[in-house]
This record gives structure tokens, sequence and C-alpha cells, in this order.
């Protein structure tokens, strides 16, 4: 045999490893991301409910509900994105083998969650003079009050459920958190309809009965996971809960360290989003109303990459922590491949019958609604056309988190949002008078450079010192 021969056969080899390796990441990271996908989907789901339910009470409590999660919002997923710095660091103490490590940093995570929790809470609670500051309607600011009294509760029990889903996702078992999700869905529409409108004897607390709903909720789906975690035999080896009043200062700061950044980026893509729609009520109410129908959309796809981006944060947290580059390299792009390839879809699916996806949230038989109609269209179609950006950027940043990386890429998303997307959507949409269109491709620009930005750094992870050993 030559040595000509022998070459050939170990590169021919080598390529149906290599083939296999993609093979086995794509399965694996489908079994991780699609649990997640639909638990996204599901807490989407729990907003809409409440949504709805609160609606039926007629439109100064929807109104009031609106300011009052509009307020809370924020700051709650900023906390998420705080404390969610768990689940790349038990990834990768898991791809090293580390088990005490993973107590550890599941302990402080719950330090932070209860941290942020009591610092947040009081800031919060004066929501009333906050908004009448702002000049927002007395009376509306006074229900809103009444939810807020009450709903602010929630983040207790929502930022520590964040922490045990980290720990869950890091050992690939996402279907748990599925089945909470949908179980809480189910729970907050009975408990809504009881005590919003004080069905079955019980009493009509209208959107206080809806704040109860949402802290009860969260309570129940933090207690059945907190349950899980400490009774499943792969998670009661950890003892999570076992000194738990010991401190380990330099996990509980390396939360901080990882995770403000990631707060800090969410909550600059959210405030993103609410400038432009601050910018849509300067143009009429026909413009907010497609401009809510297209965003509402869009987000909807948006779960999807959303998920699949919890999964890649895991998948790359794992072999980073085991120090294997091209178990990096396959895990991040083959996200990155699946992400914008749904995304793809959706965008497809925008282009071409954005007509009838808007016409299921406006009657298209009512003559007052055709302006809008036509405007919320226009704007999916533009949506459209972003969908692939926006699945690039929200899995490449996640794919980056799993290597510890989110300080650059915080300030990279910022740059791009607010320096490039806000003011190309205020230009396009004010001074060229493209109106709602300008301000949606607006969005779509600070989006696609954010995304190339970090697909780009991705690329570059060797070059830029991110696969440093642990």
């Amino acid at each position: 045999m030559t040595d000509d021969t022998t070459a050939a056969r170990h590169a021919a080899a080598e390529r149906v490893a290599q083939s296999a390796g993609w093979r086995t990441e794509l399965r694996a990271m489908f079994t991780l991301a699609w649990p997640l996908v639909i638990a996204q989907l599901a807490q989407n789901a729990l907003t809409t409910t409440d949504v709805i339910m609160i609606g039926w009470l007629g439109p100064t409590y929807l109104a009031a509900a609106t300011l009052a999660t509009t307020f809370l919002m924020p700051f709650l997923v900023a906390g998420m994105g705080i404390v969610g710095a768990v689940a790349p660091l038990v990834a990768q103490a898991r791809g090293a083998r580390d088990i005490k490590a993973v107590r550890r940093i599941v302990r402080q995570g719950a330090w932070a969650a209860i941290l942020l929790a009591a610092l947040l809470t009081p800031l919060i609670w004066q929501i009333k003079p906050i908004f009448l500051a702002l000049g927002q309607n007395a009376s509306a600011t006074e229900m809103a009050e009444q939810f807020i009294h009450i709903g602010v509760w929630m983040l207790f029990p929502a930022l520590l459920l964040t922490v045990l889903r980290s720990l869950v996702s890091a050992f690939d078992d996402t279907r748990v958190i599925l089945w909470i999700t949908v179980a809480g869905v189910f729970f907050n529409a009975g408990m809504n309809y009881l005590l919003i409108f004080g069905n079955f004897g019980f009493p009509r607390l209208e959107l206080r009965g809806a704040a109860i709903s949402t802290v009860t909720t969260n309570l129940l789906m933090f207690a059945l996971m907190l349950a899980y975690v400490l009774r499943h035999r792969r998670f009661k080896r950890f003892h999570i809960l076992l000194r738990f009043h010991k401190p380990d200062w330099l996990r509980f700061r390396e939360i901080f360290r990882i995770g403000t950044p990631i707060g800090l980026t969410v909550l600059a893509e959210v405030g993103l989003f609410t400038a432009a729609a601050l910018l849509m009520g300067r143009l009429g109410t026909d413009e907010v109303a497609a401009h809510a129908i297209a965003l509402q959309c869009a987000s909807m796809a948006f779960m999807v990459p959303l998920g699949i981006g919890a999964a890649t944060t895991v998948r790359v947290g794992l072999a980073y922590g085991r120090s294997d580059p091209q178990g990096v390299h396959r895990a991040g792009w083959t996200a990155i491949a699946v992400g914008v390839a749904f995304m793809a879809l959706s965008c497809l699916l925008f282009l071409t019958l954005a007509p009838f996806v808007v016409g299921l949230f406006l009657n298209a038989n009512e003559p007052g609604n055709a302006n809008a109609l036509a405007l919320a269209a226009t704007f999916l179609v533009v949506a459209g056309v972003f969908q692939l950006v926006d699945g690039a950027q929200v899995v490449s940043a996640h794919a980056l988190r799993g290597l510890s990386d989110t300080t650059v890429p915080m300030i990279l998303a910022i740059a791009g949002y607010w320096l490039i997307g806000l003011p190309i959507a205020y230009v396009l949409g004010f001074v060229v008078q493209w109106r709602g269109v300008g301000i949606w491709i607006g969005l779509a620009a600070g989006l696609a450079f954010v995304a190339v930005v970090l697909v780009t750094r991705f690329a570059l992870r060797e070059r830029l010192g991110l696969m440093r050993p642990r």
C-alpha cells in the first residue's frame, strides 16, 4: 500500500468522523433546545393570558395593567439576565467535571437572585410618584399601583426559578422546564378566572386578582422546580441547600461580572423597542396599533431562536469547560445555522402572508381598521427581512455567553441598538418622512449591525483570546 493511498484513507476517515460529529451535535442541540423553545412560547402565553382576561374588564383596566407591566418588565428581564449567568458557569463546571463548583455556583446564584429582588422591590414600589412625575394619567396610575404593590413580589420566585432553570438546562434536562411552564399557564388562567372576576364564590379583586395570580403562579413554578431538583437522583447529589448560608465571594462576584452585561444587553434591547413604540406614538394611533401587531408576530417568532440560544449557551459552555475547541466550534455554528434557518422560514411567512397574518388581529371587514391593517402588513414585511439578522444576533450572543464573554458583546449590542438603530429609525421616520416603515428599517439596521459583529466575534474567538483555559 502506497503512502498516498494511506493518506487518502486517513483523510476519508477524518471526513467521516467530522461529519458524524456535526450530526451528533445537531441531535444534541435539538434534544436540548426544543423543550426550551416551547417553554419560551408558553412563557409568552402567560403574559398573553393576563392581557386577554384583564381586557375583559374593559380598556381602562387594560391600560392600567399595561402601564404596570411596562414598568415592571425591564427590571424583571434585567434581573433574569444577571442570574442567568448561572447557566454558562454550571455548564463549564460540568464540562470540567467540577461537581463541587456546581453547588457553589447555584447557591451564589440564589444569593444574587434574593439580593436583586430585595434591591429592586422598593424601587418598583414607587411607581405612583414616578409615573405622576412623568405626567401619566392619575387615575390609571392609581390602578397600576394596585397591581404593582402585589405583583412586585413575583421578583423573588421568578429570579430564583431562573437560577434553577439554568441548573437543569446545563444538565440537558429541559423537558421539566417545559412541563412546569405549561402547568403555570393553565394555573395562571384558572387563578385569573377566579380572582379577577370573583367566580365560584371567590372575591372579585380585578387588577389585584391578576397580580395575586401572577405571584402565586411564579411561586408554584419555583416550588415545583425546587422539589424536582431536590428529589431527582441526577440533581439531589449536589445538595444545593447544604450550608446555604456559606458564602463563596469569588463565585458571587463572577455571577455579577458575567451576568450584569447580559442583563444590561437585554435591557438595552427592550429599551430600543420601547423607544420605537414611543416614536410610533408621535405618528398616530393607527401606527401604534400596526406596530403592536407586527411586533407581536415578530416576538412570537423570536421565541424560537431565543430557546435555541439558551441551549447554545449550555452546549458551548460544556465544550469550553472540557477544553474542547472543536466542540465549541461545532456547537456554536450548528446553533447559528439552525436559528437562522428557522428565521428564514418565518421571513418567508411574513413576506408572503403578511395581510392574512395581520388579519388575525384586526377585523378586515371593519372600515375603520383599513389603514391600520395596511400599515401592519407593511411593517410585517420589514420585520420579515430582519428575521434573519435577529436570529443570528441572539444565537451568537448566547454562544459567546457560553465562553463567559459578555462585556464586549454588551458594548457592541448597546452601540448597535442605540447609536445605529435608533438614530436611523428617527432619521428615516421623521426627517426622510418614511414614517413607521422608516422606524422599522432603523430597528432592522441596528439588529443587522449587532448580528454581524457578534457572529464575527464568535468566528474570531481564538484570535481574540476567548478560548483561554478556564
